[in-house]
């Protein structure tokens, strides 16, 4: 299924300036935020979508390559791609909002930004083979995300040496205003909403506490997995800060097409030429199925466009319970050459059969020909 328009999603027109798109994307998340919406994951993907469009439009990088090419300017169009951005953490885009108008937690609990955060869930798009999806399969992959320093434990200070509380905001990472009769509350510029300020920084990490690095995972696909199916792989994700837990990775699951099979959920599709003698007189073919093949009687006067059902031999559904069924639908194989032997047989079997152009051989005598049914339908 086509990916809906970024513009679209957030209901904001092309030219949309950023702050018209920062605040579309605030009303969206709000109201499909995952902790007002608890267990609706109709929600949920709502919620995701909307983060995905403000994570390419907020960029102008990303908004100008997206402009251009539209999906596939920001997606990679490639085999396996990361996109970092995707599941991040949002929630500090509720912070202004929360804090300027004294509502204090009431989005989920929010915690202070130098206390423990989670990490940032991260996305890889893994391309597999129709063969890996059918077996299941082990793969490594390396994924790039922001670990805990370990030079600094995190803290992002030089050794002998330790964050100290920010003389600006006694340590609560805010400045709070009175205006009239409400209390505004910024991120205190001196340490950035920390709270915390670093005046000897890890050489390492330059005082973030964490770093970049790469990892390899090995992935474990099951077998059956389709298209746009997920693994979830928890703690794979970023470092939290502070002590906070690591974010999770979802690999989003890409499967090659066949050259042969078309798959339907758990069913799969085959289109099988067969001559016409074989359709008219019937008889026994091989049929080639993912991992063998398997025997099939066609009956005489079969006609082109039937299925024949092989029971199991379709797809094994990814929660281990059975398979799918395989269908081979029956087309006539036309040659395009023929021998002067054939052509002259081909030649005295259409003096015997009827002229009329849908009469076929097959069809029942006592039915009227197909022009007759025309003219008793209009008259």
């Amino acid at each position: 299924m086509s990916k809906r328009d970024y513009y679209e999603i957030l209901a904001v027109a092309r030219e949309a300036s950023e702050q018209q798109i920062k605040s579309a994307y605030r009303k969206l998340a709000l109201k499909y935020h995952p902790d007002r919406n608890p267990g609706d994951r109709q929600a949920e993907e709502r919620f995701k979508e909307a983060a995905e469009a403000y994570a390419v439009l907020a960029d102008r990088d990303k908004r100008s390559l997206y402009d251009r090419f539209g999906h596939a300017g920001v997606s990679g169009a490639g085999a396996g791609g990361f996109d970092p951005t995707v599941f991040a953490d949002f929630s500090d885009i509720f912070a202004g909002l929360g804090d300027m108008f004294g509502f204090g937690d009431i989005f989920g609990g929010r915690r202070r930004r130098n206390g423990p955060q989670r990490g940032a869930d991260l996305r890889y798009d893994l391309e597999i083979s129709f063969d890996e999806s059918f077996s299941g399969a082990e793969t490594a992959i390396q994924i790039p995300r922001e670990e805990t320093c370990e030079t600094c434990k995190g803290s992002g200070a030089a050794a002998g040496s330790a964050p100290e509380v920010c003389s600006a905001c006694k340590g609560s990472g805010q400045l709070r205003y009175q205006q009239g009769f409400l209390t505004v509350a910024r991120p205190c510029p001196t340490c950035r909403g920390m709270g915390r300020v670093i005046s000897k920084p890890c050489q390492t990490c330059r005082g973030a506490g964490r770093i970049g690095r790469e990892r390899k995972i090995t992935v474990k696909i099951p077998a059956g997995i389709a298209t746009g199916q997920r693994l979830r792989l928890y703690g794979e994700g970023e470092h939290g800060t502070a002590g906070g837990p690591p974010g999770d990775l979802y690999v989003v699951i890409h499967v090659q097409e066949h050259p042969m099979f078309h798959r339907e959920g758990d069913d799969l599709y085959c289109e099988l030429p067969v001559s016409f003698p074989m359709l008219a007189l019937g008889g026994a073919l091989r049929v080639p199925t993912v991992k063998d093949e398997q025997e099939i009687t066609i009956p005489a006067g079969t006609q082109a466009g039937a299925r024949f059902r092989l029971r199991g031999k379709g797809m094994p559904s990814v929660t281990g319970r059975g398979h799918g069924d395989l269908y081979v639908v029956v087309r006539v194989a036309v040659p395009k050459k023929l021998s002067h032997e054939q052509k002259q047989l081909l030649e005295d079997l259409a003096k015997t059969m009827p002229q009329a152009p849908l009469e076929a051989s097959g069809v029942d005598s006592s039915e009227k020909p197909f022009f007759e049914k025309v003219k008793d339908i209009f008259g």
